[in-house]
C-alpha cells in the first residue's frame, strides 16, 4: 500500500486543477461575502449563493484596474481560474476580473462611450480650466436630500464661510436623472454669476451611478463655460463626467475642500505676510531715520554759510591760480612773438633798402645784373619809402670781386 503526505496529495490535486481546460477559463456568479482588503493590496473573499461558497483571491496586479469597490452583498461575475492553496488544502478561485452582475452591457455602453470621448479629444487634460482659488460663489448641483449635500455645504460653510452657494436641485439617479442634471448645469451658466460649479452624489451601484455616464450629462459638462468638478460616488468609482469634468474629486466631500481655500489657513497666511511686511517696512524707515539723521549732522546742514564760504573760498583759489597761469602764459607768448618779429625783420628786404640799397625792376621782376638792359629801357627803381619809374641811359659792367 502507497502512502502519500498531506502535501503530496494537495499538490496532486492542484497540478489537476490548473490542468483542467474548464476550471482554467471560469466564470462564476454569486454574492460577495467576507471581503478583506490587506496591506498588501490584495483582495480576499467568498462567493456564495443559497446553498454554497466558493473562497476567491485578486492580487493588486489585477484588482488595481476595477472601476469600483467591492462590497459584502455585491452581487457580482468573477472571472479567473480555479486553484488549490496548498498550506490549507483549501480551492479557490484566482480572479482576473470582477464586474457587478446583471450590468455587463452597462460597461460595454460604458467603455464604447469612453473610446468615443477619447478620439474626440475631451479627455484631453489641456482643454480642462483651471479652479479659481477663491470663488465668488459656487453652484452645487445634486439632490437636495441626500447626504452628499450636507457633507459639501457643512465643509463649505467650515473652509470658507464668506462664500455664497446656489444649491440646484436634482434627481441623481432614475429616468429622469440625465435630463434634469443637464439642465441644472445649463442653468448655472446662463446665471453666470458663479465661478465654480460642484456636480455629484454619494457612492452607489454602477446602475445608481449611471446617470452621470448619460450623454446629456456629459455634453453639458463639455458645454460648461464655468469649470466644473465632478464628485460622484466614492473614491474607485468612475464616471465619464468624470473624465470630461475641469476637476474629478473622489468624493463630495472632497469637491468641497478643493473648490475652496481654508479660510483659517488664509487668515494665518495673511498675518504672516502682514508680520513680514510691518517688519519690512520698520526696516526701511529705521535704515531711512539713520540716513536722515546722518545728513542733519553734515556741518553743511548745520551752518549753510559754512558750506558756501569754504566752496567761496575754494573758487576765489582756483581763480587766481587760473590768472598766474594766464599771465605766465601770455608772458610766454609774448617773448616768443619777439623772437620771431625780430628774425622776421632780419629777413624783410625792406629792411635792406633802409639802409641805403635799392631794387631795379622791369616789368614787376627784380634785375639781379645790367645784361639784358639797353639804352632807352624803362625800369623801376624800389626805395625804402617808395619808387621812382626811370630810363637807361648807359650801362656798364664793373667786375665783382
Amino acid at each position: 500500500m502507497e502512502v502519500f503526505s498531506v502535501s503530496q496529495i494537495n499538490k496532486y490535486i492542484k497540478g489537476l486543477m490548473d490542468g483542467d481546460n474548464i476550471l482554467r477559463d471560469v466564470t462564476v456568479s454569486g454574492e460577495i461575502s467576507n471581503f478583506k482588503r490587506h496591506s498588501s493590496g490584495h483582495y480576499y473573499f467568498s462567493i456564495k449563493d443559497q446553498g454554497s461558497a466558493l473562497s476567491a483571491a485578486m492580487f493588486k496586479w489585477q484588482n488595481r484596474t476595477l472601476h469600483f469597490l467591492p462590497e459584502n452583498g455585491m452581487r457580482v461575475l468573477v472571472h479567473g481560474r480555479i486553484s488549490v492553496y496548498e498550506p490549507s488544502g483549501q480551492y479557490q478561485i484566482i480572479a482576473d476580473s470582477i464586474q457587478p452582475d446583471g450590468v455587463g452591457a452597462l460597461y460595454e455602453q460604458y467603455e464604447r462611450l469612453k473610446r468615443a470621448l477619447e478620439r474626440k479629444g475631451y479627455l484631453d487634460p489641456a482643454r480642462k480650466k483651471p479652479i479659481l482659488q477663491f470663488p465668488r460663489k459656487i453652484a452645487v448641483i445634486t439632490s437636495p436630500t441626500g447626504a452628499a449635500i450636507r457633507d459639501i455645504l457643512n465643509i463649505l460653510g467650515r473652509r470658507f464661510p464668506l462664500v455664497p452657494i446656489d444649491v440646484y436641485p436634482s434627481e441623481v439617479q432614475g429616468e429622469n436623472a440625465p435630463a434634469m442634471l443637464a439642465a441644472a448645469l445649463y442653468a448655472a451658466n446662463r446665471n453666470a454669476d458663479c465661478d465654480v460649479i460642484i456636480i455629484g452624489r454619494g457612492g452607489g451601484s454602477m446602475e445608481d451611478l449611471w446617470a452621470f455616464n448619460s450623454v446629456e450629462v456629459i455634453k453639458a459638462v463639455i458645454d460648461s463655460e464655468i469649470p466644473v468638478i465632478s464628485a460622484v460616488g466614492h473614491e474607485t468609482d468612475f464616471t465619464l463626467s468624470d473624465f470630461v469634468a475641469d476637476l474629478r474629486a473622489p468624493t463630495p466631500s472632497a469637491a468641497a475642500e478643493l473648490a475652496v481655500p481654508d479660510s483659517e489657513g488664509v487668515l494665518q497666511y495673511l498675518s504672516n505676510y502682514r508680520a513680514k511686511t510691518a517688519a519690512a517696512l520698520d526696516r526701511r524707515i529705521a535704515n531711512g531715520e539713520a540716513k536722515l539723521s546722518s545728513i542733519m549732522n553734515m556741518q553743511c546742514m548745520k551752518n549753510p554759510l559754512t558750506f558756501t564760504e569754504n566752496k567761496s573760498r575754494q573758487l576765489d583759489e582756483v581763480i587766481s591760480r587760473l590768472e598766474i597761469s594766464v599771465n605766465d602764459k601770455l608772458h610766454s607768448c609774448e617773448s616768443d612773438l619777439r623772437e620771431v618779429a625780430s628774425k622776421l625783420a632780419a629777413l624783410n628786404p625792406l629792411a635792406v633798402l633802409a639802409r641805403g640799397y635799392s631794387v631795379a625792376y622791369r616789368d614787376n621782376k627784380p634785375l639781379s645784373s645790367v645784361k639784358g638792359l639797353a639804352e632807352g629801357d624803362t625800369i623801376k627803381i624800389r626805395f625804402s619809402d617808395g619808387s621812382a619809374d626811370c630810363r637807361v641811359e648807359k650801362t656798364s659792367l664793373e667786375e665783382v670781386l
